[in-house]
């Protein structure tokens, strides 16, 4: 596989592929085509979340109401809990994903 290539057509539903997962890592590729989070959802996740735009933007918003905007080769770390939400993709917008353990998360 390459990370860089784009279908001819963009499939309407954003399209997640898992490249890895091992104990505790998971790297994933998501092509975006304009979608968003839905209004008034917020991603809270247990886990740490690095993200990298390989190709396109994307925009991730806080309940604060501040926003990130993130362009080719842009990061963003999101930590364990950090309510967020995606706001904006262009068409194409590929992301490059990498979650990890939030190690002070006491188990359940």
């Amino acid at each position: 596989m390459n990370l860089f290539e784009l279908p001819s057509r963009l499939p309407l539903e954003e399209e997640t592929r898992q490249l890895l997962a091992a104990p505790g890592v998971r790297i994933e590729r998501i092509l975006s085509g304009g979608q968003t989070s839905p209004e008034g959802f917020w991603y809270d996740q247990k886990e740490h979340e690095w993200v990298t735009i390989l190709d396109g933007e994307g925009e991730v918003a806080y309940p604060d109401g501040r926003r990130v905007r993130l362009k080719k080769g842009d990061t963003l770390l999101l930590p364990a809990h950090q309510k967020h939400r995606v706001s904006y993709t262009s068409t194409p917008c590929l992301w490059l994903c990498v979650f990890y353990p939030n190690l002070q998360e006491e188990p359940r």
